[in-house]
């Protein structure tokens, strides 16, 4: 395999300062072997060719690892990717591979390497868990770091609950998460199914280094040249408070809260536990336990989040611009909604119109697109950002709906939907925000808010 490239590859490798292991890194690649590392799930070859570690795609294999032996918690991580093709790969930190859980499958945070039109190399990925965690949607100078066919330097500062990626020295990636403090480090040759096409595809790392040693001063200043997103629950990073979020549930009381029919929080119907809000199973009726709940205060334009955790067969929903005036008999009351419902088990995703009873979508008015639902039974990001006239629905990083309040359009919907008995539905300056009881057991936390001017 020589002839691979063998200029290029030797003179990078000799462009490497001498002092590189100096000042406590460590490499994890002797440039020679495989020693302290193991193969693991899929079938992918990992060789080593002139001083590199090479995968090559096969057919009829799940995704492949290279797994090391060590595990690490805290450190700073560099290494080099090379691919020439659109082969999707990617770098595991802090991950698990035990027989016991998921049938030993490789999962946890992964540093993406993404050589599509798509362009989120150095976003970060949560492998065969929660999927996508920082996407670089919105992060032109980041999509355009990774160069084809040539070496592209990543690092990563996973130091505490904070792990942070750049690449080619442009930063990508910030979050904040406590699930995984430790782990195994792992090289990714991802499946491509049975295309004989693409068996061979090459993709290549080299000068793997690691520091576990002085990071306080070894890591990067946060300077907000990055989104973060925290995924840590019920809790503020300093960042985002100072960017001015706000928790509307603290996690604990019912405080900022009461019912949407009632001056103070309903006596039944919702559990506070664990940090978790939850309405209790009541046989699927519409606020006949304990009733919705909304804010105590009203948003006009905001960047709100909540996430949610729903049972099989359930139905809920957030709403937003909720006039709590209107609707004082039966059933929820009124205002935009971010439809939650399990869309393969609850009769409601087949009615309405084209889907626009689904999950994720604007009830009753707008089908929802792009929908990554992490499932029954896990934890998803509803997030609704409201400015002016213009709403956005997402979930778990992806928009789902996208739409102008107030306009023909609009009105149009309004028209041929159930809101047509309400008069100016949806164009209210300002409203509550509402978590509505369905009589299903669904779960919420991490609701926070972020007012726009």
């Amino acid at each position: 395999m020589k002839r691979i490239l063998v200029g290029v590859v030797v003179c990078l490798w000799c462009a490497v300062p001498a002092a590189a292991q100096d000042g406590g890194w460590q490499p994890i690649f002797n440039g020679k072997n495989l020693d302290g590392w193991y193969p693991c799930n899929g079938t992918a070859p990992f060789t080593v060719e002139d001083g590199t570690i090479t995968g090559r795609t096969v057919v009829k294999s799940p995704n492949s690892f290279l797994c090391t032996k060590d595990r690490f918690g805290d450190f700073i991580l560099e290494y080099d990717v090379w691919v020439a093709t659109n082969l999707n790969s990617g770098v595991q930190l802090r991950s698990t591979s035990d027989p016991a859980i998921k049938n030993g499958r490789v999962h946890g945070y992964q540093v993406e390497v993404d050589p599509s039109d798509r362009a989120w190399s150095g976003g970060i990925y949560d492998e065969a868990r929660r999927g996508w965690l920082h996407t670089l949607v919105g992060q032109d100078a980041a999509r355009k770091a990774f160069k084809m066919g040539e070496w592209n330097k990543f690092r990563v500062e996973a130091i505490g609950t904070s792990i942070r990626t750049w690449l080619n020295g442009v930063p990508c990636a910030n979050i904040v998460d406590d699930l995984s403090p430790t782990g195994l480090l792992a090289l990714q040759v991802h499946a491509i199914g049975s295309d004989e096409k693409r068996a061979g595809e090459i993709i290549r790392f080299r000068n793997l280094r690691i520091l576990t040693q002085n990071l306080d001063a070894n890591r990067t200043a946060d300077k907000g040249d990055t989104p973060q997103f925290n995924y840590i629950p019920n809790r503020l990073t300093d960042r985002e408070a100072k960017e001015g979020w706000a928790l509307l549930w603290d996690g604990k009381t019912t405080a900022g809260w009461r019912g949407a029919k009632l001056d103070t929080f309903p006596a039944g119907g919702w559990e506070i536990k664990d940090g978790v809000l939850s309405v209790i199973e009541a046989g699927g009726g519409e606020a006949v336990a304990g009733g919705d709940i909304v804010t105590i205060g009203q948003y006009e334009n905001f960047e709100l989040i909540v996430e949610y955790n729903i049972t099989k067969g359930a139905n809920s929903g957030i709403k937003y611009f909720v006039d709590t005036t209107l609707n004082k008999g039966e059933g929820s009351s009124i205002g935009c909604e971010f439809q939650i419902l399990d869309d393969a088990v609850h009769p409601d995703a087949k009615l309405g119109v084209k889907g626009n009873r689904t999950n994720a979508g604007l009830y009753d008015l707008i089908a929802p697109q792009n929908i990554r639902f992490n499932g029954v039974g896990e934890w998803n990001r509803a997030r609704i950002v409201v400015q002016g006239k213009h709403v956005e629905h997402w979930l778990n990083g992806f928009k789902t709906v996208e739409y102008e309040r107030a306009t023909q359009v609009w009105r149009a919907l309004v028209n041929y939907s159930k809101y047509v008995v309400w008069p100016n539905f949806g164009e209210a300056p300002k409203g509550h925000i509402l978590l509505q009881d369905h009589g299903n057991r669904v779960s919420f936390r991490s609701i926070k808010i972020r007012e726009l001017k």
